[in-house]
């Protein structure tokens, strides 16, 4: 018995060494397995993070445009039954040459994300049984890693699959935060609450969400653009049709720039234990004291979200 108390002491300090080497260090290896909602802090958080002395992080991605758990578990299964079957490229977009288990491998990874896709968020049966058994092979192939969920959020209020699914912008932020936390709760896992900071945002901001009047859009020519006044989630953008023609395209799910950088605020926090007020990088596109409510924002909704008790 004093043998086996004498051994847990000795491992105890040497995680304890680990992690201060770690903290010390201020380097963080981070891998996504996601979609574009986990994407988009390819923006910002590199930037953000060194822009505060002493933190430096590993940012890696395994995410997929509208990539669901139950689709990530399925390309999962694939894999395992194929040796040639690759559905994961360096970055999101690019040729599919990794499986998911190279990539966990690849690195000693000290956080793993995962989270749901948007339109599924809201539905509580989509979660399983794909997430459990995604959790499962992470720790199996990186046992090392916390896995993390990232909250995704409610789309903008006008966008047109609200109306389809017959529910407000205020009804998909309840479920998915609850379908979020029933999974943390059920795994003891931390979340990164960015869909409660993009609701805090809008509380204090709301949006406006002018309606998109087809007369008024037709006098407007590139580079113009409809008001995005206080917008954290959407975006609108002249895009080229087949035949070469620019047509403006509005985008209802997806962070603004000015949401992105209140993601990478709200990440480098959580992910480093430190305040957003030590944060210096502000990009171009973005004023001061913008940039400082934004912190304040994602600051706010770290401090007040509830994680799971340990």
């Amino acid at each position: 018995m004093l043998r086996k108390t004498f051994f847990k002491i000795v491992c105890s300090a040497a995680a304890s060494l680990l992690i201060s080497a770690q903290l010390f260090s201020g380097e963080l290896k981070v891998l996504t397995v996601g979609n574009s909602f986990a994407h988009s802090l390819n923006s910002h958080l590199v930037k953000v993070v060194n822009s505060v002395p002493g933190c430096s992080i590993k940012l890696a991605y395994a995410n997929l445009p509208g990539c669901s758990l139950k689709r990530h578990w399925e390309n999962v299964l694939k894999e395992e039954a194929d040796e040639n079957a690759k559905f994961y490229g360096k970055a999101m977009g690019q040729p599919a040459v990794y499986k998911l288990r190279d990539i966990l491998k690849s690195d000693k990874w000290d956080i793993v994300t995962i989270q749901q896709a948007s339109p599924f968020s809201w539905k509580a049966n989509s979660f399983q049984p794909y997430a459990d058994k995604l959790i499962g092979y992470i720790r199996n192939y990186a046992p090392t890693a916390e896995i993390v969920i990232q909250q995704t959020w409610a789309y903008r209020k006008d966008a047109p699959a609200l109306k389809d699914w017959g529910i407000t912008q205020k009804q998909m932020y309840s479920a998915l935060e609850k379908n979020y936390r029933t999974l943390a709760e059920h795994k003891n896992l931390r979340v990164i609450p960015m869909g409660l900071a993009v609701e805090l945002g809008r509380a204090e901001q709301p949006e406006n969400c002018l309606p998109y009047d087809k007369v008024a859009l037709s006098e407007l020519v590139p580079p113009d653009l409809p008001s995005r006044a206080n917008l954290l989630v959407g975006n609108s953008y002249w895009r080229k049709n087949k035949s070469g023609d620019l047509w403006l395209a509005h985008d209802y799910i997806h962070l603004s720039p000015r949401g992105e950088y209140m993601q990478a605020c709200l990440w480098f926090a959580f992910l480093f234990n430190k305040k957003t007020a030590e944060i210096t990088y502000v990009p171009d596109s973005i004023g001061k004291s913008d940039a400082i409510w934004m912190r304040a924002k994602a600051q706010e909704a770290l401090d007040s979200y509830k994680q799971v008790e340990n």
